[in-house]
């Protein structure tokens, strides 16, 4: 039901009391129609009253129809406890079961058992499972407690001021008053900071595990405040969305007593468990409140999964059950049968209280029920219970493995779904992201083009070479390393260990929330301080070496900026100079990165030292020398690159390694000279001198006195990408020295500072996919946009050159787009991030309109986010390039040979990626992803027709190299290859990749082409899906899990990878650099890839052999068992009767045979794990379900049948013509199907350890002690047939010794003489490899290198065999250092070359493709088919005829081919 709230009243009373004109305002056209009269429909957005004195009353209206600040997480109150959890409980179905089993066994005429004896079991489980859910409940009672008494200062209306209150008292409405470290107590609109510029800095650990600081800004028009906020001045109503689960997403607007609006939207926002940075006080007005807060929105709760063998064995189940209705109708037709014998009713068969007898066709139905009764144990309902208990300690292992614990990030591997272990033992499709999760996610600046130079920073990417060199520094290395260039000059080695540099930033004053998790002793010789406190700021992301060319050019753009002022026009766009220093400021100023200092923790730096002046006063001395070029220091310095040898000896004193080529731009950022000019912290990159521009001789004098008095700067970036592009800005001394809404301060090489005034920033999205702040230069006074985002963005956006009047500066701009786009086209071969730097010029004019249209935009409260979508293009074109640059991400330690185990595992490895095809096909490669022999086809298109002709030819080209291969099932009705293939005489099969593109995916979907697609799939080595949405991503995991029937596993580290890693069966998260929101919403969380392999391979396989045989046991015990009691009652008139005692049953289950099972699914290892991980191919076992089928099931019944009428009938013929009892007949019975199961059990044992030992010999003796116990002990139990003295009576007996010995012997020979032949003639893996187990080490390793190479597929006849892959000159200097390349051939196989061209391929793509048309046909409209098979050399990823598909020609021409297929 709508509610209404009519403010008319209200606006009467603001216009009255503050004498404003009675008729309202009409300042703002995205008012409604009537003026007068406002409305707010509580169903579709929410109002917000302030509580203060004037909107007291219409607060206590509204706020009470909003949810309290009190949360409750538990499940149960104390009333609701005892039925809540029945309930719960008897939703499962074996709980109903024994429930009915239960009341039968309370009806008398169907009474087999006691009825307490019957309640007994159902009673304890039930029992069990209340205690445990009643515990767990009481911690989160205790923890919601404890969250809801926690303090606040909330604004007291009658107090006029702020009162300390819990936060269960928060309302919709009250002002709250926060101070630093607190932790926000619900979603609060931020109204006031203490910072000058209205910021407030949030750490959001406790939402998505990131530890960067993010920045709130107060509301617009507040900002500028006085010292206090006064709620009672505070007039406004707010409006906004209604509550939702979108942390990054809110927007509404604040209405005025003048009835004009202004918009906010999430960068106002304080979300709920956020904790409070940097800011002293902060002040703001709830806008939602305990359940409704967008945190406790997002915290849903794990989520239940069902494992594969719990599907099986629900399906086994339905089959006992059948079993179990066959044995009660056979002892039901027994039963009419055995009594239609007696000419007149027995002496046994009691009548009714009339005198009347039972029909035999009702008393065959009584039996029939009391067979169910009797035969219960049939289902295996301790199972579940057992299971979890398995399950339990299975996880309890997998935790406490050393081998998937960090020791630098202290994070074991985190089991958050307890109930799909043995899934990981069952994996056959592997669903990964790329970034964070194949790579590190450590984006380490390479190279850049500016104006169509390209920069190699060949020295940085020699000092790349030796990463953990380089991270593996002490700290007093580390402390020498701050020092700037003079110090170290001044003290010479003698001192410099004694200096002590500012100490590693820590969150001392952190009031983080205790997280639960596995904390371990790190190891003492650890280096502390390589951790890094800040995010993106380790020495490997921080040091950057500059390239001696550019840094050259670099200090003439600096010295050239200074020299602008207003009056001074800038040079032409198209100047190398000016774009120089345009390119660094866009590295320095476009992005969101914020600056504090390691002397106080986190205080941000927002005023820049006043040293502009003096900076430029020494710029006239800095010119001097740069005209004298000083003969020894252009000698010792020239910008020839010297040697670290020559260095060396130029300046003795110094000591001279590798690390001296880094800067620690991040923690160690540089100090401040006594000129104000900025020097950077090492001697080899950041001294102006080595380039050969001049520099102050004060600086060089002064410095040591007051270099290491400075603070430190830090940079805390909220992306890697942001945060290597400030530090590569560093590198060549752009620095950034502070940052506020309003300002951001660059110090320039020379030491001048520049104070740009921020206008507006448009915040990076993955739709625009670009970045652009908007800032008034301080030396022209131009208003100018800079502009970084991806290259297929970017150079959309750039202005067309048709339009330039001047012919030559059209020709040289083609050419710098085109130089520029052929560099991105090498960098991305290369597997480097690439993103574009472009710049503009707005008139003020067009500023002033633009900015007016953006603020009717923000106050919108539907279509906002389009609204602003748009008027951010509108800015964001006719943009002039800059240049680009190349980041990498490395790949992860032990990424290749994982991936390579895995795929010898049988697993099918698919890369779902959001990246650019080129980047994403290169880190292929590198990771072995893609192999150099594979043919690899390239689909791209968007047309439906086109997509499915692309298939059906490469369906068809497959399809040429595998016709001799044998289907062996059916998809959707058409035929998949065989997984292995039949020799062949010729040459071997070649193994085939697919690429394919987020358009293509969209094809594929839309029209309908998912079954082909799979088809082609099936063929496929590996498959690339590049430039892929979250949702597509989730997708084509359920795609394939679906349709192929096949058990997916999906890894990720990012919020986008959160979709496809809850689409898997199993979702695993990596604990990264993108925060934890894939860990949140995964089943099992790892710190890197390399984890995955022992996860799988060992782990997975121990968890399924474990579980799978344990549960086939566990059926065959309980049908062993039962058919104890079936056999029984051919020979007692199928009465229901049973000649073993109750409680013996009882005990039979819940003592003598509980233990083994249990002790066997956690410790059993059938294959150790070193051999395990040698021979990945063991885990085929698991993907085949070999262990648990359904063969397997009927097996284990055949034998269960088997050992059962061995167990009954040697008994019964031994003493058949006896005058023994019933019990004493059941009681050897009972003896000897225990010793048969445990026996069973311990042949099914691959590993024997003292309590594997000590559980099988305990159980069997418990069984004696307690019979011998309970039969003395029992007179009267069972009246009339008590066990008295019965067990003590048998152990006096030779037959009964006899007996048990000899009997299981017999029903144990045929699975041992199986065994046995399976262990000596055996040829499946698991036999070989368990007998390789069982060799001396030195043997096994022999035998598992022998096996390897038979395993090993022999090289194709004329292939070039894999040697190190020459590169070309500057990428192999420049780009190779952390990928090698040493598994690519240096010979590329000649492939035939097939090209799809589609409509919109460029006139010059058309020209110069290769392919020659010498057969088309007809796909649609417009477009053709071109097969020409052309024998072209493949270079690099892509064959020429891709090659040339990119090659530049016009405006637009970076595009790739939309429609080809390659070959």
């Amino acid at each position: 039901m709508a509610l209404s709230v009519d403010s008319s009243w209200h606006r009467w009373q603001w216009r009255v009391r503050d004498g404003l004109p009675q008729s309202p305002s009409e300042a703002t056209p995205l008012l409604s129609p009537e003026k007068g009269r406002q409305t707010y429909n509580l169903t579709q957005q929410r109002v917000v009253f302030p509580n203060n004195s004037v909107f007291h009353q219409d607060w206590e209206n509204v706020s009470r129809r909003y949810s309290s600040n009190r949360i409750c997480t538990t499940k149960y109150t104390l009333f609701t406890f005892l039925p809540q959890n029945l309930f719960e409980q008897f939703h499962r179905w074996a709980n109903l079961y024994f429930l009915f089993l239960v009341i039968l066994n309370w009806v008398p005429s169907m009474e087999v058992f006691h009825r307490e004896i019957t309640m007994l079991p159902l009673a304890i489980v039930l029992f069990i499972i209340m205690v445990k859910d009643g515990v767990e409940d009481l911690k989160r009672h205790r923890f919601d407690g404890k969250i809801n008494r926690s303090k606040i200062q909330i604004y007291e209306r009658k107090e006029q001021s702020y009162v300390q209150k819990c936060w269960k008292d928060v309302r919709v409405g009250d002002f709250i008053q926060m101070q630093c470290n607190e932790i926000i107590p619900a979603d609060i609109l931020l109204l006031f900071s203490s910072d000058p510029s209205g910021i407030c800095h949030l750490e959001t650990a406790n939402l998505d595990g990131e530890t960067n600081l993010k920045q709130r800004r107060v509301v617009k028009g507040f900002s500028q405040q006085e010292i206090q906020f006064e709620p009672e001045r505070f007039h406004n109503t707010i409006v906004c969305e209604k509550p939702n689960n979108h942390l990054n997403k809110f927007k509404g607007y604040m209405e005025h007593p003048d009835q004009t609006r202004t918009g906010f939207g999430s960068e106002s926002l304080l979300l709920r468990g956020c904790t409070i940075r940097n800011t002293e006080v902060a002040v703001g007005i709830v806008i939602y409140a305990g359940h409704e807060t967008k945190a406790m929105l997002n915290n849903s709760g794990p989520r239940y999964k069902r494992s594969k063998i719990e599907r099986r064995m629900n399906i086994n189940i339905f089959f006992c059950i059948g079993l179990l209705f066959l044995m009660c109708l056979i002892g039901a037709i027994g039963h009419g049968l055995w009594n239609g014998t007696f000419r007149e009713h027995p002496p046994f068969d009691v009548p009714d209280a009339d005198g009347s007898f039972v029909p035999l066709a009702l008393g065959g139905f009584y039996m029939f029920l009391t067979m169910i009764i009797l035969l219960q144990v049939l289902i295996p309902v301790s199972l579940y219970v057992s299971i979890e208990l398995v399950k339990l300690g299975q996880v309890w292992f997998l935790h406490n493995d050393l081998d998937l614990y960090d020791e630098e990030t202290d994070l074991a591997i985190q089991c958050r779904a307890l109930n799909i272990t043995e899934d990981l033992g069952q994996i056959q499709y592997i669903f990964s992201d790329k970034t964070g999760t194949l790579t590190e996610n450590k984006m380490v600046f390479r190279r850049c083009t500016i104006m169509g130079s390209e920069y190699s920073h060949q020295e940085n990417a020699k000092r790349l070479e030796t990463p953990k060199e380089l991270d593996s520094d002490n700290e007093e290395w580390t402390q020498y390393r701050c020092l700037t260039v003079p110090a170290r000059w001044a003290h010479g080695p003698a001192t410099m260990r004694s200096q002590r540099g500012a100490q590693p930033l820590r969150r001392c004053h952190s009031a983080r929330v205790p997280i639960q998790g596995h904390s371990r002793q790190r190891s003492m010789g650890r280096c502390e301080s390589s951790l890094s406190p800040v995010a993106f700021s380790s020495s490997i992301e921080k040091d950057v070496t500059p390239d001696k060319n550019l840094l050259s050019k670099v200090q003439d753009a600096a010295l050239w900026l200074e020299t602008l002022s207003d009056t001074t026009p800038a040079k032409s766009s198209v100047s190398t100079t000016s774009s120089i220093a345009d390119f660094f400021l866009a590295l320095t100023i476009c992005n969101s990165v914020m600056v504090s200092t390691t002397t106080e923790p986190r205080q941000r730096v927002t005023e820049p030292p006043s040293t502009k002046a003096l900076g430029l006063s020494l710029e006239k001395i800095q010119q001097l020398f740069q005209r004298l070029k000083l003969s020894s220091l252009s000698q010792s310095f020239s910008s020839t690159a010297p040697s670290d040898a020559d260095l060396g000896e130029s300046l003795p004193n110094i000591p001279v390694s590798d690390s001296d080529e880094r800067d620690d731009t991040s923690v160690c950022s540089g100090d401040y000279s006594t000129d104000g000019g900025y020097r950077s912290s090492t001697w080899d990159q950041g001294d102006i001198l080595r380039s050969g521009s001049a520099t102050s001789l004060e600086e060089v004098l002064e410095a040591p006195a007051l270099g290491l008095a400075s603070p430190e700067l830090c940079y805390e970036a909220e992306s890697p990408d942001e945060a290597a592009l400030v530090h590569a800005a560093h590198a060549y001394s752009f620095t950034l020295v502070s940052r506020t809404p309003e300002q951001v301060t660059v110090r320039l090489p020379q030491g001048t500072c520049l104070t740009f005034d921020v206008l507006c920033t448009l915040g990076f999205d993955s739709i625009r996919k670009r970045m652009s702040v908007v800032v008034r230069h301080p030396l022209t006074r131009e208003i100018v946009v800079y502009t970084k985002g991806a290259d297929s963005v970017i150079m959309d956006l750039l202005e067309d050159p048709a339009c330039m009047t001047d012919t030559d500066v059209e020709k040289k701009v083609r050419k710098i787009r085109a130089r520029t786009q052929k560099h991105l086209d090498l960098y991305a071969r290369d597997g480097l991030r690439t993103l574009c730097i472009a710049k503009k010029v707005v008139s003020e004019e067009d500023f002033r309109r633009w900015a007016s249209i953006r603020c009717e935009a923000e106050a919108s409260l539907d279509n906002r986010d389009e609204l602003l979508m748009k008027v951010a293009e509108h800015l964001e074109n006719q943009l002039t390039l800059l240049g680009a640059t190349g980041i990498e991400d490395r790949l992860q330690e032990g990424v290749p040979d994982t991936i390579a185990a895995l795929r010898e595992a049988g697993i099918q490895l698919w890369v779902l990626t959001g990246d650019k095809q080129e980047t994403a096909v290169n880190i292929a490669y590198s990771c072995r992803l893609l192999d150099q022999t594979d043919t690899v086809y390239s689909i791209n298109t968007e047309s439906q027709e086109t997509c499915e002709s692309i298939l059906n030819c490469a369906l068809e080209e497959v399809k040429q190299f595998h016709e001799v291969r044998k289907p062996d099932h059916k998809l959707f009705g058409f035929r998949l290859p065989s997984q292995t293939p039949p020799p062949t005489s010729g040459a071997a099969v070649p193994d085939i990749g697919l690429v394919i593109d987020g358009k293509t995916l969209n094809a594929i979907f839309q029209g309908k082409l998912e079954e082909k697609f799979l088809e082609l799939t099936q063929y496929c080595r590996s498959v690339l899906c590049c430039r892929s949405t979250p949702l597509q991503k989730s997708m084509v995991v359920k795609l394939v899990r679906d349709k192929l029937s096949v058990m997916t596993l999906s890894i990720g580290d990012g919020a986008n990878d959160v979709s496809m890693i809850q689409a898997a069966d199993i979702g695993i998260g990596i604990s990264g650099q993108e925060g934890m929101q894939a860990v949140m919403s995964s089943d099992f969380a790892i710190s890197h890839f390399r984890h995955l392999k022992k996860l799988l391979l060992v782990h997975g396989h121990w968890c399924y052999s474990r579980l799978a045989r344990m549960v086939v046991y566990y059926f065959y015990k309980n049908v062993c068992y039962v058919n104890l009691l079936f056999w029984y009652q051919f020979f007692c008139g199928f009465s229901g009767s049973t000649m073993i005692d109750y409680w013996q049953m009882i005990f039979f289950n819940l003592f003598f045979t509980s233990l083994p099972p249990l002790v066997f699914g956690i410790l059993d290892k059938d294959i150790s794990a070193e051999t395990l991980l040698a021979l990945p191919e063991l885990y085929k076992r698991g993907q085949n379900s070999e262990c648990y089928n359904m063969f397997t099931f009927w097996i284990s019944m055949m034998d269960a049948f088997y050992q059962s009428l061995i167990c009954f009938f040697i008994p019964y013929l031994t003493y058949k013509d006896s005058d023994i009892d019933v019990f004493t007949f059941g009681t050897p019975i009972n003896t000897i199907s225990l010793a048969t199961i445990l026996l069973h059990q311990a042949m099914e044992m691959k590993t024997w350890t003292i309590i594997h030992g000590l559980v099988l010999i305990g159980s069997f003796l418990l069984y004696f002690v307690v019979s011998l116990v309970y039969n003395a002990a029992c007179v009267t139990c069972n009246s009339p047939t008590n066990p008295y003295w019965v067990m003590e009576g048998q152990l006096a007996d030779p037959t009964f010794y006899l007996v048990c010995f000899l009997t299981p012997v017999v029903a144990l020979l045929p699975r041992y003489f199986i065994l046995s032949l399976q262990g000596t003639y055996g040829k499946s893996l698991i036999s070989k490899a368990q007998k390789i187990d069982r060799l001396p080490m030195d043997k096994r390793d022999l035998k598992i290198q022998s096996w390897r190479s038979r395993q090993r597929p022999a090289p194709v006849p004329g292939e070039a065999q894999p040697t190190h892959h020459p590169e070309p000159p500057v990428s192999e200097q420049g780009f190779r250092a952390s990928t090698p390349k040493s598994s690519r051939p240096s010979k590329r196989k000649y492939k035939e070359n097939w090209v799809v061209h589609g409509e919109r391929c460029s006139r010059d793509h058309m020209r110069d493709d290769p392919c020659s048309g010498d057969s088309s046909a007809k796909l649609s409209s417009g477009e053709h088919l071109l097969l020409g098979p052309g024998r072209t050399m493949a270079s690099g990823v892509y064959s020429s005829g891709q090659t040339d598909a990119y090659r530049p020609s016009n405006r637009g021409s970076h595009r790739r081919s939309q429609s080809s297929l390659t070959i």
